[in-house]
């Protein structure tokens, strides 16, 4: 892996110079970890005309959660507690004499900015942009398989949970049994904040899980992820508590289903961002569900959960091949309850079979 992190520092060391730019700091962590191997706590990284630097306020410990740092990038660990390692990678940038810097100003809050100018007077701070995140959008093989991996965890946590007695327990049980799950199978922990929602709380995006019980008749929609080696994947699925569903809830959840369809058979290198979240959107549109839905279908997932693509219907770009993304519709019907079915992706052309699915759950609409 350590050829691989200098291969991504090196692109982006080109990239800077392209642009004019003697080195570049970069502090959000995922875009840290993902150019060094790890992101220990405030750690930042300086990208220099010929060497690089982790800049830490303390030593990194090498837990799973901060990553392992590659083996061949030197660390600087602050000597005085309360030291500001940014600061401390712009104030050796102006020693090496460089005339300027890329930072990320989409992170660098204001106080922080003012910080490295006073240090650096001499030194022109430039906008490095998401020139990190746009380099992370294309994942590479073990990238890959490091998410493969994740998918894997949470469909075994999901499927046990399945196989217990559900109705009687709560929604925020259920969530820490699911996360529990998690670990036990090899995750580092949840990629996110695990959702259950039962009866008239199914079918919100992002809900927080409450104190409400399951009831029979109910359904009970999932949403959760495991973080493996800082990859993250999402999976949602709905299903009817006890007895068989009503008319209403097969209905619902047939039309949820084709949209999900839809929206996954879209995903091939060169469709656009907006092209796929309206081949699901346009199928919940024309039921007239068009007020009950998210503002996006889908986004990328990696070292953070939530990144770039965003299938939204004002997303500008094109899919690549080899960038992961959920596809991720659903309907929630006011004081009813409702549904979401989501799924993690890889873009594959159609020569290499289309789209990998990596959560593999039964979308089936089951009656536990």
């Amino acid at each position: 892996m350590s050829d691989v992190y200098a291969a991504r520092r090196d692109l982006l060391r080109d990239r800077c110079a392209a642009a004019g730019n003697a080195a570049a700091l970069i502090t959000r962590p995922a875009n840290v970890r993902y150019l060094s191997g790890a992101s220990p706590l405030g750690a930042v990284l300086l990208v220099g005309p010929t060497e690089d630097m982790l800049f830490c306020a303390g030593a990194p410990t090498g837990e799973a959660d901060e990553g392992r740092l590659d083996e061949h990038l030197n660390a600087s660990v602050l000597g005085s507690p309360g030291g500001d390692p940014a600061v401390a990678a712009a104030d050796l940038a102006a020693a090496l004499r460089a005339d300027s810097l890329a930072v990320e100003e989409h992170h660098l809050t204001v106080a922080r900015h003012r910080a490295l100018r006073s240090v650096a007077p001499k030194l022109r701070l430039a906008d490095l942009g998401t020139a990190v995140e746009q380099q992370r959008l294309v994942k590479d093989e073990e990238e890959i398989a490091c998410l493969r991996i994740a998918a894997e965890i949470a469909d075994q946590a999901l499927g046990e949970l399945l196989e217990s007695i559900l109705v009687g327990r709560t929604e925020r049980h259920l969530a820490l049994e699911l996360e529990r799950r998690l670990v036990d199978h090899g995750a580092d922990g949840p990629a996110f904040p695990t959702s259950v929602g039962t009866g008239p709380h199914s079918g919100r995006s992002r809900h927080r899980p409450s104190d409400r019980r399951v009831e029979e008749g109910d359904f009970l929609t999932v949403c959760l992820g495991a973080n493996y080696r800082g990859y993250r994947c999402e999976i949602g699925r709905t299903f009817v508590i006890g007895t068989s569903p009503a008319d209403w809830q097969i209905e619902l959840y047939d039309l949820v289903f084709t949209a999900q369809r839809a929206g996954r058979e879209a995903l091939l290198p060169g469709a656009a961002y907006r092209d796929v979240d309206h081949a699901a959107r346009s199928v919940l549109d024309s039921a007239g569900h068009s007020e009950a839905l998210a503002p996006w279908t889908g986004h990328g997932v990696g070292l953070e959960i939530d990144e770039d693509p965003q299938l939204a219907p004002t997303a500008m770009g094109k899919l690549d091949a080899c960038v992961p993304v959920t596809v991720e519709p659903g309907v929630h019907l006011p004081g009813r309850g409702g549904v979401r079915i989501d799924d993690t992706l890889v873009v594959r052309p159609e020569a290499d079979g289309g789209p990998e699915l990596l959560t593999i759950t039964t979308k089936e609409l089951l009656a536990l």
